[in-house]
């Protein structure tokens, strides 16, 4: 197929091209995943926060959850939203309020997830897929499930890493549920993929 007016060479040329563009921003995002994170501006407002709970003083935890907040915001990082979003659902089991605390942790995860996708980390797409099996939230987990399955590619290890999310996240085959947020769901505990830092 060759557009009149312009030749086969030209569209060799600027297909090459738009490969090499691609390749390099690949490269360039693995490059940007494996340095070192700054986590000490999110790090010590959760610290705090998780002290707070542990005195009972709602007000330090709430005033520390917020900091946490900003600080995921500015790292710009799956890490800071995930975790941001487990010291929300902390912060709402202290104060009996999980249930209020759950969209906002949820938002925290939904930000972690397309995050985590945008910086091509499979570590990051199934520890946030695995907050929301926790949340009960079906059809997420399935929709992080596809975009795990995605990023593994054709290795066979990482493959494996996303079957086993897979399996600790739902009940057994021919096990009912309507597929709607809030369908029972088992779940094990968190799953750290190899290579990942909590």
């Amino acid at each position: 197929m060759v557009i009149e007016g312009v030749p086969r060479v030209f569209i060799y040329v600027v297909l090459a091209a738009a490969t090499l563009l691609a390749a390099l921003e690949v490269a360039v995002a693995r490059g940007s995943a494996s340095a070192p994170k700054a986590d000490a501006p999110l790090t010590s407002p959760l610290r705090d926060m998780d002290q707070a709970i542990a005195r009972g003083d709602v007000a330090s935890a709430v005033t520390a959850r917020r900091e946490a907040y900003r600080a995921a915001i500015a790292s710009r990082r799956w890490e800071g939203f995930l975790a941001a979003g487990d010291a929300i659902l902390r912060l709402g089991d202290m104060t009996q309020s999980r249930s209020m605390a759950e969209p906002e942790a949820r938002r925290l995860y939904l930000s972690a997830l397309f995050r985590a996708r945008g910086q091509q980390s499979l570590d990051g797409v199934l520890l946030a897929t695995e907050a929301f099996a926790r949340l009960g939230d079906r059809d997420v987990v399935e929709h992080g499930l596809r975009m795990a399955r995605d990023l593994a590619g054709s290795d066979p290890e990482a493959q494996a890493r996303v079957r086993l999310v897979e399996d600790r996240s739902f009940l057994s085959a021919g096990a009912g549920g309507d597929g709607s947020r809030g369908s029972e769901m088992r779940v094990a505990p968190r799953l750290i993929p190899s290579g990942a830092q909590p």
